[in-house]
This record gives C-alpha cells, sequence and structure tokens, in this order.
C-alpha cells in the first residue's frame, strides 16, 4: 500500500484532510535528518499515477524544455508538465494544490508554503547515458514571483535501478567534506529537503545504466513570501567536492566577482559586454 493513496485515478487529487496528518506524523524525522531538514519516502504515491507519467513522457524537448551539457550538468533535459497529457498534467497540479502544500507544511514547520505555477528549473527530469549533476545549493529567488525557494520534491521514476546504475542522490555537509546520505533513485522513491545556502545536493555519480535506459524524475519547488529585499540574490552554487576533479563553475565565479567590485552601473555594462562577445557571429 502506497503511503499516498490517490483519490482519483485519472486526476491524481490527494485527499485533503488524510495529507494533513500524514504532514504531522513525519515532523520529527524531517526537522530532525542530517546533514539538512530532509525525508525519504518509499512507495509515495498510487503506482497507477506514474505510469501514466512514465506513459507521457515527452519523447523530444517542449517550447519551454531546457537542456544543459557542460561541466556542471551533463546530459540534463527538464520538460515542462503544461505540454503533458491530460492525466499526467493533472497530477502535476495536484502537486502544486492546497492539500499537497499542507502536508509539506505539516510536515517541515514552513507555513506559507505557495507552489511555483512556471514551474522554473522544475517538471520531469532526465538525465542520459554518462550524465550527471554536480553538487550544489539551489537559487534562492523566484525571478518572476519575488518569492524565496524553501523546499525541493523529487519522485522518481525509476523501474529496478540499482546503486551501481549511479545518478543517486548525494546530501552533502554544509563544510563539504563528506556525503551524509546517498539515496538511489528508485521506481516511486520521494525525497523533500529545505532549501538554503549550505543545502548541498546533487547525483554527481554519471548515469551508467547496463541498458542505457535514462534517469528519470519529477522534480517541483515550493516557495514562501518571505524574501528579504536586503539579501543577495544567487543563481546555483555548484561546489567541488573534495579529491575530485569537478570542473569549478566559473561563469558564475566572474559574475559573482563583477558584482563585489563594481559599481551596479558598470557592471550591468560589463554583462551587456560579455553577452554580445559569446554571440555567435553571423
Amino acid at each position: 500500500m502506497s503511503y499516498f493513496e490517490i483519490s482519483n485515478s485519472d486526476y491524481g487529487f490527494l485527499d485533503a484532510a488524510s495529507g494533513k496528518e500524514k504532514g504531522r506524523e513525519l515532523r520529527d524525522r524531517y526537522v530532525s535528518n542530517d546533514p539538512f531538514p530532509h525525508i525519504v519516502i518509499d512507495d509515495f504515491i498510487s503506482p497507477s499515477i506514474l505510469e501514466t507519467c512514465l506513459a507521457d513522457f515527452p519523447p523530444t524537448p517542449d517550447p519551454d524544455s531546457q537542456t544543459f551539457d557542460r561541466a556542471q550538468e551533463r546530459y540534463k533535459t527538464s520538460y515542462n508538465p503544461d505540454y503533458l497529457g491530460p492525466r499526467a498534467r493533472s497530477f502535476f497540479y495536484s502537486l502544486n494544490s492546497r492539500p499537497f502544500l499542507a502536508f509539506l507544511e505539516n510536515m517541515t514547520g514552513i507555513k506559507g508554503l505557495a507552489p511555483d505555477p512556471y514551474f522554473l528549473g522544475g517538471g520531469f527530469h532526465e538525465t542520459r547515458e554518462g550524465g550527471h549533476l554536480s553538487v550544489h545549493a539551489d537559487f534562492n529567488l523566484h525571478p518572476a514571483l519575488k518569492m524565496e525557494r524553501r523546499l525541493n520534491l523529487l519522485l522518481y521514476l525509476n523501474k529496478d535501478w540499482r546503486e551501481e546504475y549511479g545518478g543517486a542522490l548525494e546530501l552533502w555537509d554544509q563544510e563539504m567534506k563528506a556525503c551524509a546520505k546517498r539515496v538511489t533513485p528508485e521506481f516511486n522513491r520521494c525525497v523533500v529537503f529545505s532549501t538554503n545556502a549550505t543545502s548541498f545536493h546533487g547525483h554527481p555519480a554519471p548515469v551508467a545504466h547496463p541498458e542505457k535506459k535514462p534517469r528519470r524524475s519529477i522534480a517541483l519547488y515550493y516557495y514562501t513570501a518571505t524574501w528579504d529585499e536586503a539579501a543577495r540574490s544567487r543563481t546555483t552554487q555548484f561546489k567541488k567536492r573534495p579529491e575530485s576533479t569537478d570542473a569549478v563553475d566559473w561563469a558564475v565565479k566572474s559574475g559573482e566577482l563583477i558584482d563585489d567590485f563594481l559599481p551596479p552601473i558598470v557592471a550591468r555594462n560589463v554583462r551587456r559586454l560579455a553577452r554580445r562577445l559569446k554571440r555567435p557571429a553571423h
């Protein structure tokens, strides 16, 4: 039996009352976990809705897809739920609904959670053979909503996935000295964790399925209206693991140096010039 039994398999609706209670029963486990508040829940939801997600998984990128192929993010594509079939799309909307937010709030103790209707960086994720995502802390400000990022939810879609196939989620301590937890991305396993400047995570071990199957997941992010205008917004902050060959993200580092040492008007002009220089010649 799944932790969440959906009340309608056509739409992925969740029962509002049971969600609140389930959140409360997980609260102590969530807040006390190391290296930062998180939880891993197996058999998370009725598997029939995840079968629908797999059947609807896009064969090609949609107009809002993002594909990454660089040292920090290799062979990774995200797909926006708005282009899916009705049942899978409704399931995504259900995970952004009030009943599910109540579950997350009661589990984490974070009140006033809001979903992201834009699915910025979220939706379906797929990492192909040889791909990986280096350890990082996430961006902290939603550019359209101007809200503070607080939670990540990952729900895995990989049947019979073994640890040796790579792609395990790693949670690192705040000093980036050691991996504190490693989570194999098995089918119907859900991970929720709080995000801040030191919630370092990623799946740095390259995907190596013997049949070259990709690593697939659902990724959703949640926010609160607590952004401090005096705070500094940051983009994704990649970190180098000790004694590894992880590449430093010099594009981000150089941008931060520009912001730190140049007046705002000069920094903006330097950024514009850099963008022009990167454009391909015609």
